[in-house]
């Protein structure tokens, strides 16, 4: 990257909120995360030039598709003001990301906003759960189970423990650690939640296997929620920063990204890696593409991240793909005290996926917003004390769409 994208500001849902429970969906999220979003960036509408929304499963659990048009639906100040909808499951809103980014490159915007919403609890679990299984290949994934997404990353712990080997007390340790996280996090979904010393264990009653290789505690908790951000140029924002008081160094900014994909069918992954120590080499690709564009030597510049915990073992995948371990080392970094709060490079202080909650289409949205937050000493009771440079890793289905994002302030 040559020239970095501000983040103006930005605003998250309460993830334990049903909204269906109040008379509300995803229109409503959507109109939320705009107004608050405009509000924090402390500017108008008038001032979006071009809108981009992440969603996945819209159609499946509200029968609403085009997305685009219902910013400007809900919020008739944006009406006019073009819009598209970007899927790609659990990085859907990170996908929203780089469309507006290359935009504000290309120089054919100066501002954008990007809103990702997800709704899932306004039908029965076991519906949302099949709802799910979309974003893998239907009907080929050849994985005999109850739960496609527990069962694929169950499968995925297998291949660390027939590569590398594994023991659980590291995917446990690594739930425990987002679930603590969280409740420090006022929007978290979980923050509430009552556990006890069991509840991290492989006790079979307290923590019950949901697929081999994933128990109850190991899952990420799919939720209701949105996420919405005012992305910016260099020019909009020193002219933006210029009226509100502030200097353009204190607003964060967007400096590196990656985006790589593979197949959708999770087998076919784990095959063609064989030989290889990373099990994802394309997620490697990905981290390291982003730490290229913005101009840094590799994870030691980092002061925290946000990263993807569908289930506790895709964080353990993040760890050693990240370059935080050597390969198959993953283990050392949550024994050693390195991820957690207070430690050498903490991850997922908002509690992540696991803690926080995975309203699948804000996710990527929400990460970014996070880091954005850290980097300039916003996060409140969930800040990392000095973080200057953060890095966010997003997946979508079985690590077959993959988007990386590294911001700065200072």
């Amino acid at each position: 990257m040559t020239r970095p994208i501000y983040i103006l500001g930005g605003h998250q849902s309460d993830f334990a909120k049903v909204w269906s429970r109040h008379g509300q969906d995803i229109s409503d999220m959507i109109r939320e995360s705009t107004l608050s979003a405009l509000q924090d960036a402390r500017l108008d509408p008038a001032a979006i030039q071009s809108i981009h929304v992440g969603n996945a499963f819209g159609e499946l659990q509200r029968q609403q598709a085009h997305l685009g048009a219902m910013v400007a639906q809900v919020v008739p100040e944006l009406w006019g003001v073009p819009a598209m909808r970007h899927e790609g499951a659990c990085a859907s809103s990170s996908l929203a990301v780089l469309a507006a980014m290359a935009e504000i490159e290309a120089g054919r915007y100066e501002t954008a906003l990007i809103v990702g919403a997800e709704e899932f609890k306004n039908v029965a679990g076991d519906t949302a759960s099949q709802n799910q299984n979309s974003a893998a290949w239907q009907g080929r994934e050849d994985i005999a189970c109850t739960f496609m997404w527990p069962a694929a990353f169950g499968l995925l712990a297998a291949e660390y423990e027939r590569r590398h080997g594994l023991d659980r007390r590291h995917l446990n340790r690594i739930s425990e650690i987002n679930y603590t996280n969280a409740k420090r996090n006022p929007l978290a979904q979980t923050r509430k939640w009552a556990f006890d010393a069991k509840s991290f264990t492989d006790d079979d009653e307290k923590n019950p296997v949901i697929e081999p290789g994933t128990r109850r505690n190991d899952c990420g908790q799919i939720t209701d929620g949105a996420a919405a951000l005012v992305l910016a140029s260099e020019s909009f924002a020193a002219a933006h920063a210029k009226r509100i008081g502030v200097t353009l160094a204190e607003i964060p900014r967007i400096t590196g990204w990656g985006h790589r994909n593979a197949g959708l069918r999770l087998k076919d992954k784990i095959v063609r890696s064989q030989g290889d120590a990373l099990i994802f080499p394309h997620v490697r690709q990905t981290v390291d593409d982003a730490m290229r564009r913005a101009g840094l030597k590799g994870v030691c510049n980092l002061d925290v991240i946000e990263t993807h915990d569908c289930f506790s073992v895709t964080e353990y995948m993040a760890i050693d793909h990240f370059g935080i371990t050597k390969p198959g080392e993953s283990w050392r970094a949550v024994e050693d005290g390195t991820i957690a709060p207070g430690g050498r490079l903490p991850i997922n202080p908002s509690g992540g996926l696991i803690g926080c909650g995975h309203p699948v289409g804000a996710t990527g949205a929400r990460m970014l917003l996070d880091s954005a937050k850290q980097v300039t000493g916003a996060a409140g009771e969930t800040q990392v004390d000095g973080a200057r440079t953060a890095a966010t890793l997003n997946i979508g289905g079985s690590c077959a769409t993959v988007c990386s994002f590294v911001v700065t302030a200072g």
